[in-house]
């Protein structure tokens, strides 16, 4: 497979395991990126793992997946609630998208019930921790496999 599988991480996703550890867990974004590589590369997909506290960079990246990325799996944090921008680079990106939050975001404050990104994911995966994230890259493998056999199906 020549493009990968795009990882993004939102603002305050660099403090994994140390932020909130009563809700977000002790597990870093290193140990979740490591699991993530280690999902993907079960299944022959490389992985582009990415996080920033910045808008642009993440938009920025949802722009580079439109030609090197098969698929977007997104923890976009905070932007979540707050980012059309985000949502209308989404967009424009042809593959799937899934959108991933560590935490069962309808359980707390009301402001986190409304996701932008929502209205373009094709799955969305809440409260399973950071299993949440292997769960959708699962998902990806298997719209790529199904996608495959498709393929050799017609020609």
């Amino acid at each position: 497979m020549t493009s990968a599988v795009f990882v993004l991480n939102g603002p305050n996703l660099n403090l994994l395991g140390k932020r909130q550890p009563h809700i977000y867990g002790h597990e870093t974004l290193a140990d979740v990126e490591e699991r993530c590589r280690g999902q993907a590369a079960h299944h022959g997909l490389d992985i582009r793992f990415h996080q920033s506290n910045m808008e642009g960079q993440i938009i920025d990246w949802i722009h580079e997946a439109r030609d090197h990325g098969s698929a977007i799996v997104i923890n976009p944090g905070a932007f979540t609630h707050t980012s059309v921008a985000i949502l209308d680079a989404l967009n424009a990106f042809d593959g799937p998208v899934f959108e991933v939050h560590i935490s069962n975001v309808h359980k707390r404050e009301s402001f986190r019930h409304h996701s932008y990104v929502s209205l373009r994911a094709d799955g969305v995966i809440a409260g399973f921790g950071t299993q949440g994230y292997l769960l959708a890259i699962e998902r990806v493998a298997s719209l790529i496999k199904v996608a495959a056999a498709e393929a050799d199906a017609v020609s």
